[in-house]
């Protein structure tokens, strides 16, 4: 695969993109018996993570989608990570993708004067809790979780990173 790494703003076209990257991941590599339609947010990614002060963020290399991650904007200046994926061959620090599209997805967070996100995700993911835990986010029980928060089924283990109010 050659072409330039380019993370930016999700737009309408990327759509079969993202699904292409995320349904595989969730059924093959990690048994999740999920589907399209079980994740109505990834048919409609404008409307479900970019208001507000939500956003979702690709990254590409040519003209492939290898990753994305949503910032959902749940009210109280508080927003929510999902749809962290990453393609297989492309994670690690070699390429920066997750790193990258978590850095933007924080930028954003801060410039809209989030002050603090939260995420959920699975006791499987254990390369996911160092990652999230490296990037300055802290453990926290579901009882800690913002009111908005939107549990997933498959969510175990909750993270928080509160960010510095904007000057």
């Amino acid at each position: 695969m050659t072409g330039a790494v380019e993370i930016r703003r999700f737009a309408t076209a990327d759509e079969q993109g993202v699904i292409d990257v995320i349904l595989p991941i969730q059924r093959e590599e990690f048994g999740i018996a999920i589907t399209i339609d079980d994740q109505p947010d990834l048919r409609s990614i404008a409307d479900f993570y970019q208001s507000g002060n939500g956003d979702f963020g690709v990254t590409t290399i040519g003209d492939r989608i290898v990753g994305t991650l949503g910032l959902r904007d749940i009210g109280g200046s508080q927003a929510a990570l999902r749809k962290m994926f990453v393609a297989p061959d492309f994670r690690g620090r070699g390429h920066g993708v997750a790193a990258r599209l978590l850095e933007r997805q924080l930028a954003h967070a801060e410039q809209r004067k989030i002050a603090a996100v939260f995420l959920g995700t699975s006791d499987k993911f254990l390369a996911a809790h160092r990652f999230y835990e490296k990037n300055g986010f802290a453990e926290i029980s579901k009882d800690d979780l913002s009111i908005g928060f939107p549990v997933m089924g498959v969510d175990t283990r909750f993270y928080v990173r509160r960010l510095a109010p904007a000057v």
